[in-house]
């Protein structure tokens, strides 16, 4: 395998790391020995030092131990970004357990799907979540205790005095009365309890169970283990060799739930010492805007949403944010346009990069002070290996510039997938993953990904790429937004239909973006259907949706055939 981007990478980024070889607690404990008296954590005005941090995971351990968390026990962490979250995240690793990351938007459903299927033994959830939802619903499931924890906990006073009444009109706190087996972390983090026992853990055991989105059917957990997440934090500051451990400020926007902001919001500032700035609301942009104003921060990861939203806020021109030095966007792609703006007004350079669930998650960056190549995602990070196959087989390279398969193999490629053989089997092969995306890699390794498997559409024998159509659609000035799918036809097969949001005080009709199209795109390539919405379905880090909006389609035909037999 000849790795054509090794060559291109920036002076002074390795091309191969030594992994580091401890676990994810001890990579807290080395932060703490190095920085023990800087700021790790601050939630509105309340910060915790890298030595608050771990007396906080000590306290929590022990009290998780005498609640009977053991090795192997499966904690799920259902909470909004709040240093509770990291201090439970770190206190169950220490243990020997390991974390199911639960997103705070699931409905009862869901939290029995996956409370079931990963085996939850203990829950760590916020008041409104447990009162609203889990106490109903828990006798569906093998919980066994619960800790509840409120947002003006780690609130500094007076605003821990304040924040309830506001809250509580908000829905956002819900006193929760003593029950049995449900437990006060506020009391159990001032309860003495004995030193919980030391406990072997390797660096190939599970840390996460991390599950998938569902895009394809039923969700399923990557199991991640401690080396997986702490090579994928290695190759990240590899990778950003500029930024300096112990010096910068992050702004933790990125949901801790989500992989993403798991990794690269929480693991990676503490395996470099950085200050995070945590904001519970990833849609709340006045607040991100004001974290990185305040805290001065000097890296921002991302989605193009909020890259969007900061670069449109009405109130943008009151604010500095040149401290800004890096921002990593990830998700979905950033328009160029968006990415000019941005980098115009903050002096702040925004490398795009690639990842999914099952590689902890970050495979490829664009360059900081390199060469950026717009509409890539840039090259593989350290220690990375990637090929690009046949779409038949799955196991014939293709030439460069050839679209097919993208397979990576590196040390942050999970394990497997927890309790689902068949499926592991399918993905992994001699080490490397079947990513589902459908990708071409240039002469210099830049990758560039053209659309999913899942979403290719087959129109009237062609292969179409939604990807493509969209990105020429948010290219038209009057368009902020636009989704692709693929709809049944009669005569083709199947045929192309877009969602589209336009910019606020912009017109545009379905017809004239049909033209524009037109101009950019194949004949076979132009969506034969343009919607209007006021705003497209996204998940809770602003990615586009595109199942719910095949759902909805699916949902309008089966409609209109009902009616039509009446």
């Amino acid at each position: 395998m000849q790795r054509y981007w090794l060559s291109h990478y920036e002076k002074g980024v390795a091309t191969e790391l030594t992994i580091p070889s401890g676990t994810l607690p001890d990579d807290l404990a080395h932060a703490v020995s190095q920085w023990p008296d800087r700021p790790a954590l601050t939630l509105l005005g309340k910060t915790l030092t890298y030595r608050h941090l771990d007396a906080a995971v000590r306290q929590f351990a022990n009290a998780l131990y005498a609640l009977g968390v053991r090795k192997d026990s499966k904690v799920a962490i259902w909470l909004p970004n709040l240093p509770q979250s990291v201090i439970s995240f770190y206190a169950t690793l220490r243990l020997g357990a390991q974390v199911v990351n639960t997103n705070p938007l699931y409905v009862e459903r869901e939290l029995e799907f996956q409370f079931n299927d990963a085996r939850v033994s203990h829950v760590i959830t916020v008041d409104f979540l447990y009162a609203g939802r889990l106490r109903a619903m828990r006798h569906k499931t093998g919980v066994q205790k619960v800790v509840v924890t409120s947002i003006p906990d780690y609130l500094p006073f007076p605003l821990n005095l304040i924040a309830p009444f506001k809250l509580k009109r908000a829905g956002q706190y819900v006193p929760v009365a003593p029950e049995p087996d449900v437990h006060s972390f506020k009391t159990l983090m001032s309860t003495p309890y004995p030193a919980a026992p030391q406990v072997e853990t390797s660096a190939d055991d599970i840390a996460v169970l991390q599950y998938t989105g569902g895009t394809t059917g039923v969700s399923k957990a990557a199991m991640l283990s401690h080396r997986n997440l702490l090579a994928n934090a290695a190759q990240c500051s590899a990778w950003f060799a500029v930024l300096k451990p112990g010096h910068e400020t992050l702004l933790a926007c990125l949901p801790y739930f989500h992989v993403f902001g798991m990794t690269v919001s929480m693991i990676w500032p503490v395996h470099t010492g950085a200050h995070a700035v945590v904001v519970p609301n990833p849609r709340d942009i006045a607040a991100i805007i004001k974290g990185i104003c305040k805290y001065r921060a000097t890296v921002l990861p991302a989605v193009p949403a909020h890259f969007m939203a900061i670069a449109d806020h009405p109130t943008i021109a009151k604010y500095n944010l040149r401290s800004l030095r890096a921002c990593f966007c990830g998700s979905a792609p950033l328009s160029v346009d968006v990415l000019q703006r941005f980098e115009k007004m903050t002096g702040a350079i925004i490398t795009e990069g690639f990842g999914m669930t099952e590689t902890g998650p970050v495979t490829h960056i664009n360059p900081l002070y390199g060469v950026r190549k717009a509409g890539t995602v840039g090259l593989p990070v350290p220690s990375t290996d990637v090929r690009i196959v046949d779409l038949e087989t799955g196991t014939r390279e293709l030439p460069l510039g050839q679209a097919g398969e993208l397979c990576v193999r590196g040390p942050q490629v999970m394990r497997g997938y927890w309790q689902r053989p068949d499926e592991t089997a399918l993905a992994l092969h001699d080490g490397f993953m079947h990513t589902g995306d459908i990708a071409t890699m240039d002469a210099e390794g830049y990758t560039t990904i053209v659309g999913r498997k899942k979403d290719m559409v087959l129109a009237s024998g062609y292969n179409v790429y939604p990807d493509e159509i969209d990105q020429v659609l948010t290219a038209h000035p009057a368009v902020l937004e636009a989704a692709t799918i693929g709809v049944p036809d009669p005569k083709r097969g199947e045929t192309l239909k877009s969602f589209v949001v336009l910019k606020a005080g912009h017109q545009a009709t379905p017809d004239e973006l049909r033209r524009y199209c037109k101009e950019q795109l194949a004949a076979y390539k132009v969506p034969r259907q343009i919607e209007l919405l006021e705003a497209l379905p996204k998940s809770p880090i602003l990615k586009v949706l595109r199942r719910e909006l095949r759902d909805r389609e699916t949902a309008s035909r089966n409609s209109d055939v009902a009616q039509s037999a009446v």
